[in-house]
């Protein structure tokens, strides 16, 4: 999606509150801008993670509580993990501490009224990012898809072509990330 086409069509119904909540948001600092002359931008990351995520079972993103999931079931021995829907989803993380970054980098060198994409411009299904978080986590087990369940948006994927041509690019690939969110997970000793 590129920052332009933001409120060219319906919002996804099963993400309706979560986006009118990101777009008053958006609406509002531009009013500020204009009523107030400030210099005043928003950024509109994608899903984001990393240390000191919430690792909730129940209320936690998908990522963080997939960890979390996946931990459990090794410590307790589990032969399966199951996940969401047929895994097909396509879905775009950043880490946290390259959001904080390009928020740096913005803070210096942009004071325009759209809210920039910031994205890794890296797509992976649910499925692969099973996989992954299983190998990280040491699970032996297998991963089942709970077909009952929704798979939620087909594809979320930001086009951060205008952040990429001021100069950014994240530097933390999802792997290399993952891996130093578990390591966080287990040293805060979130309980599994």
């Amino acid at each position: 999606m590129r920052e332009d086409a933001l409120l060219t069509g319906p919002l996804e119904p099963t993400n309706e509150s979560y986006a009118l909540a990101k777009i008053a948001g958006l609406k509002l600092i531009n009013a500020y801008r204009h009523q107030y002359d400030r210099n005043w931008i928003s950024v509109m990351p994608t899903n984001l993670y990393g240390p000191g995520d919430n690792f909730d079972l129940n209320t936690g993103h998908a990522l963080a509580a997939m960890i979390h999931r996946f931990h459990k079931a090794k410590i307790e021995k589990s032969e399966s993990v199951t996940i969401w829907g047929d895994g097909s989803p396509l879905r775009e993380y950043l880490h946290v501490q390259d959001l904080a970054e390009v928020c740096l980098l913005l803070l210096d060198s942009y004071n325009g009224e759209v809210a920039l994409n910031l994205g890794s411009s890296e797509e992976m299904s649910i499925i692969d990012l099973a996989r992954m978080i299983k190998k990280i986590t040491n699970f032996s087990g297998d991963i089942l898809l709970d077909l009952e369940k929704p798979n939620g948006t087909p594809r979320k994927l930001l086009d951060s072509t205008a952040i990429n041509q001021l100069g950014w690019h994240p530097r933390i690939s999802l792997e290399k990330g993952l891996e130093e969110t578990y390591r966080w997970f287990l040293s805060n000793k979130v309980r599994a």
